[in-house]
């Protein structure tokens, strides 16, 4: 079976479509940081009120404990997506309680309302499956038809994911059909050169896709807080960097089945190393097998790729045609720790070819750093489910869509 799309639906004037974006944005006193999520849900809801339909947003954001919290009120992105849209956007104070179904009950032909946060109501993530289909079924109480459109969460089987779409009518947004179109692309015949850039803190967290992708790539680069396990693999010591010693047999492994079968992994030949974990801390450039021999010694963290390194991983990244990027190369937050994940960042803007920020922090870097999103291929909005994907695991959301 295939994808389901909004126009297998049909006609929508009048119909009530509750919409499941992922508006899961940073907030800083109540102060959205970073609006990507927000401004790539607007396509899908503008093609929505353009047919006439009545569109009921629902998100989560951050984790609050199935209850209520002021702090994770989804208010501020309403009124952020009425500004996208250029037209008013309502919002209920509750999910299912008494204020969104008047605000349902009063929306007009092309109107769109946000409900408030899925997770201040226990049943959106309970591993309960009758308590998450109750749950469900009060949303599906608001919709004629659903339209999956957060791709942030299609890896999780949760009642906005994939119980209400088997209580109504349900397709797929235009954000995640695109979203599936380049994971598509990045797997299955990839232009060539193929170059995956990983970064990021664990290599655990990633071990499912160096396995998945080690036999559909021509080069992995290898940068972050993983590195290290890497360089440890090879023998090397890293002071006091971020090691996951229990992965270091498992690296080895890997490293082994590249050399196999011709593919390239590269790792950092130099790295920041500083005194400690902050931005005001002294630090130098130090050869990738020299961590210890710094004036920091044992004590010393490797906090980003050095020069050196950051110049060859950019010279391989325009080189190749196909690009995926998830992860930071270091503390990019930290200003003397940023210009790794800047020079990847700038590389990837001059890929002829294809070219993808797989989302989650990497997402987060290249807008801090000043990066249009139109000059890359694509930004993914899902940090999690773009890795689980690229792990050739299936992802519940997507199969509730006919997506096999």
């Amino acid at each position: 079976m295939s994808l389901r799309t909004i126009d297998s639906l049909g006609p929508l004037a009048g119909k009530r479509v509750v919409v499941r974006c992922d508006l899961n944005v940073p907030l800083k006193d109540g102060i959205i940081t970073d609006d990507g999520r927000v401004r790539a849900s607007v396509p899908t809801i503008e093609a929505l009120t353009g047919q006439g339909a009545r569109v009921i947003v629902v998100s989560h954001l951050g984790r609050p404990d199935g209850a209520p919290d002021p702090k994770y009120s989804l208010a501020p992105t309403a009124t952020r997506l009425g500004e996208l849209l250029g037209s008013p956007v309502a919002f209920a104070t509750d999910t299912v309680g008494e204020d969104a179904a008047a605000k349902v009950a009063a929306l007009a032909d092309g109107e769109v309302l946000v409900l408030e946060n899925l997770r201040f109501n226990p049943g959106e993530t309970s591993k309960d499956e009758a308590e998450r289909r109750a749950f469900a079924e009060q949303l599906a109480a608001f919709a004629d038809a659903v339209v999956s459109d957060g791709f942030g969460v299609v890896h999780r089987k949760q009642a906005s994911v994939w119980d209400l779409e088997q209580l109504r009518p349900s397709a797929a947004g235009l954000l995640i059909a695109a979203e599936l179109d380049v994971l598509d692309r990045l797997t299955e015949n990839p232009e060539r050169p193929y170059t995956v850039v990983l970064g990021g803190s664990k290599v655990s967290d990633k071990l499912g896709v160096i396995a998945h992708l080690l036999p559909r790539v021509d080069t992995l680069l290898i940068g972050g807080g993983m590195l290290f396990t890497f360089l440890a693999a090879l023998g090397h010591k890293v002071g006091s960097s971020l090691l996951e010693a229990d992965q270091i047999e498992t690296v080895r492994g890997y490293l082994a089945e590249a050399k196999e079968r011709g593919v390239d992994i590269v790792l950092p030949t130099d790295v920041v190393v500083a005194a400690s974990f902050s931005a005001d801390a002294a630090h130098q450039v130090a050869a990738a097998d020299a961590i210890e021999e710094t004036p920091f010694g044992a004590s010393g963290l490797g906090l980003d790729i050095g020069p050196e390194t950051a110049a060859a991983f950019a010279e391989r990244i325009r080189a190749s045609k196909t690009v995926f990027w998830n992860g930071p190369m270091g503390v990019f937050e930290l200003a003397p720790f940023a210009a790794g994940t800047l020079a990847v960042a700038e590389a990837l803007t001059a890929v002829d070819g294809l070219s993808v920020v797989g989302g989650g922090d990497s997402a987060a870097a290249v807008r801090q750093l000043g990066f249009a999103d139109d000059r890359f291929g694509h930004i993914s909005t899902g940090g999690g489910a773009s890795l689980e994907f690229l792990e050739g695991k299936k992802l519940p959301g997507l199969e509730v869509l006919g997506w096999h």
